[in-house]
């Protein structure tokens, strides 16, 4: 598994940012494991979000977390496992940190799974064609001198040029705190993925490479940002996928059922807003239980993520109701399908623009192991009027539970 992240040494007394919250399932990794978010750009520059590090079991802000100056989670030289559902999609090396308002983000290198297999291609070639090409060679006079071995690719000297500020940041980037400068301070290990795929050193500059032709292609369509999970730690668990796999009849059939779980949140939430749940009319209450939601653009997601041929539902979608156009909901929704073949609910936020201050707007970002044990948890992005945060939730039965909320920022 291409990624590289490890403390060679934590101190066991760690106060945490945030309240920790126990992640074990049994036997699982003990981390340290960092994960982020990398926004991934049409032009194929990308950056990363730090959001936690799970160590024994707990998770701590990444952006906060030994940050002297700059968090542990952005060391130069860290890499990380870009991961869609649990597949692997390249590697990004960090070679610079920086603020970008009120947050921290990683600057570096971006290597999309497909480049990184040329390269090994390439490379595998350029090893065994001289061999082969041996055979037929006619013999050859040399100059004196002339035996002596030139330079390879791998032996050339490398002077990072400067660092460029990065064009997310407000600030130019922190200079990294190396190894020499505080021996007792835990670092995430840095890492070489590959002789191709080599992280800068400290203070480097970043050289981004294209994403992989696919990915290019579906956001040169829309012009928009890519948010893939990505995780660095070297003991934890091979990525595999989380996508559970269906028929399009199937798909049409969840999709069904879970709209008609949506349908009754919207409605229950509509008759919140309205006061309509203290003390309704019979006729009002019969007439507002029969209105149906209109809903725009539903996204649904099917996961595996226990590898138990279970499928979680995740839909996120906005809706209007007929008696208040004006208003729209932000409906995020959870469910389970049981051996009956019916849907049960696990999760449901629902909320409108005129009341983010006391509810907030979840958007899923993607399925993602946060703690190692090989198993998918849901990684949400949460949108309110005090800001925006993670949160990182367990799906157990037909309940969620959090184990990581960020603070809003």
């Amino acid at each position: 598994m291409w990624r590289a992240v490890i403390i060679a040494g934590l101190a066991l007394a760690i106060a945490p940012v945030l309240p920790a919250q126990s992640s074990r399932r049994g036997a699982a990794d003990k981390g340290p494991r960092a994960l982020g978010l990398l926004e991934l750009a049409a032009n194929g520059k990308a950056h990363l979000i730090p959001i936690t590090i799970m160590y024994d079991g707990k998770f701590y802000d990444a952006s906060a977390y030994k940050a002297a100056p700059v968090p542990m989670a952005l060391e130069g030289g860290t890499v990380y496992e870009a991961v869609k559902s649990g597949v692997s999609q390249g590697l990004f090396t960090i070679t610079g940190a920086a603020h970008a308002g009120a947050n921290w983000v990683g600057e570096g290198t971006w290597k999309s799974a497909e480049q990184l297999a040329a390269a090994a291609a390439k490379k595998e070639a350029r090893q065994t064609k001289p061999a082969e090409a041996e055979v037929d060679r006619p013999p050859v006079l040399r100059r004196s001198g002339s035996d002596k071995p030139a330079a390879t690719e791998t032996t050339k000297p490398s002077t990072p040029p400067a660092t460029p500020a990065p064009a997310a940041a407000s600030a130019p980037p922190v200079p990294v705190q190396t190894e020499e400068e505080d021996p007792n301070r835990p670092l995430l290990k840095r890492g070489k993925p590959s002789t191709e795929a080599r992280p800068a050193k400290p203070g480097g500059s970043s050289t981004i490479a294209s994403p992989s032709a696919k990915s290019a292609a579906a956001s040169a369509k829309t012009g928009s940002v890519q948010l893939i999970p990505a995780i660095s730690d070297a003991d934890g668990p091979e990525p595999s996928s989380y996508t559970f796999s269906t028929k399009p009849e199937e798909e049409q059939q969840f999709r069904k059922k879970i709209l008609a779980l949506a349908a009754d949140e919207v409605r229950s939430r509509d008759r919140q807003l309205a006061g309509e749940t203290i003390a309704p009319a019979r006729t009002q209450r019969s007439t507002i239980s029969r209105e149906q939601p209109t809903f725009k653009d539903p996204q649904l997601r099917i996961f595996d993520l226990s590898s138990s041929n279970e499928p979680v539902l995740v839909l996120t979608t906005s809706a209007h109701m007929p008696r208040r156009a004006e208003r729209e909901y932000f409906v995020t929704l959870v469910a389970r399908e049981d051996l009956n073949g019916d849907l049960h609910k696990a999760f449901s936020n629902v909320t409108d623009s005129q009341h983010l201050d006391v509810r907030q707007r979840m958007e899923l970002i993607d399925a993602v192991d946060a703690d190692g044990d090989g198993r998918g948890e849901l990684l949400f992005r949460q949108i309110s009027d005090a800001g925006r945060a993670f949160s990182i939730y367990r799906v157990i039965g037909d309940q969620l539970y959090p184990l990581f909320e960020g603070t809003p920022q």
